[in-house]
């Protein structure tokens, strides 16, 4: 079973889903200033160091949790449909994240569909990546972590990186992650009554905006359908009750048969995006084993 705090966020999210069928959806403003995937905004653990920065032009954050080694980084991509997102809503986990790996996080902040289609946001990120490489920070210092459509720009630049045959993080980490723009795998519809958040419109119409006019099964687009062997290794966490459940295990079991160290972790009965709800114990315990597979993963390359 949930724990408490866990089925209380389940509930408020079937509650706005409901009413989300018969109601307009507010403007892209008000989406955006109000959008808190754990159901609530959460502030920064105590502690943390929040830094305002600049790499290669796009605005991001550090944060530095109490006893954090500066010399390994968990370049964390917020999710949010690839719309919305920020520090303030994706903060607290990114510095969670970090602390349970031992490391910084550093929060950038990409540009947003629809303004900006792709390839803008996978654009930033990977200038951000580069930018920490130009300061003198080894690729096996560096992990890439991401939930939703941050854990599709994660994997996204993994890719990249890759097939330009340069140095790869030291691991990928990826939170209920939205790999096919195209919206093809089994669960969107078959777990569609079971998603508390997305309705399987919801995730075709997210795809597009971020796709634009690229085609959403293009491989750089929908990292889904790239091409895995020869990845870093991989850890993808999903729960049980949402429509892209099929993204995450889909890839994990391809990227296995390709020779990547990949392991899928299924929360049972647990919503997209479980981790960012911060007091509930599976939220916690996601984080720490997340962090520590990064933990145990850096400065092997």
């Amino acid at each position: 079973m949930v724990s408490d705090a866990m089925q209380s966020v389940i509930d408020g999210f079937r509650a706005r889903k409901a009413a989300r069928a018969t109601e307009p959806p507010p403007p892209l403003d008000e989406f955006r200033a109000t959008f808190a995937p754990g159901g609530r905004v959460f502030p920064l653990p105590d502690g943390v160091q929040a830094e305002p920065v600049e790499l290669g032009g796009v605005p991001a954050t550090w944060l530095r949790p109490p006893g954090a080694s500066g010399d390994r980084v968990v370049l964390y991509v917020h999710g949010g449909g690839f719309q919305a997102g920020d520090l303030r809503s994706h903060g607290e986990l990114a510095a969670r994240l970090g602390a349970a790996a031992a490391a910084v996080a550093l929060l950038p902040e990409y540009r947003l569909a629809p303004e900006h289609t792709y390839p803008a946001a996978v654009e930033d990120v990977d200038a951000v990546w580069r930018a920490l490489r130009a300061s003198g920070a080894p690729a096996a210092s560096i992990a890439l972590a991401g939930d939703s459509a941050g854990g599709g720009l994660a994997l996204a630049l993994a890719v990249r990186l890759r097939d330009a045959g340069e140095d790869l993080p030291a691991a990928l980490l990826l939170l209920s992650p939205m790999l096919d723009m195209s919206a093809s795998g089994e669960s969107v519809v078959g777990r569609e009554e079971r998603d508390v958040i997305f309705t399987a419109d919801a995730v075709r119409a997210t795809g597009a905006a971020y796709a634009g006019d690229a085609d959403v099964r293009d491989p750089r687009v929908s990292p889904a359908f790239a091409e895995l062997a020869g990845l870093p290794p991989l850890l993808v966490q999903v729960g049980t009750e949402e429509t892209l459940f099929s993204d995450g295990a889909d890839v994990v079991e391809r990227a296995t048969a390709a020779g990547v160290d990949a392991t899928l972790e299924v929360g049972e009965g647990l919503p997209h995006a479980y981790q960012t709800v911060a007091d509930a114990p599976e939220a916690i315990a996601a984080t720490d084993r997340g962090g520590s597979f990064l933990r145990d993963r850096f400065g092997r390359g």
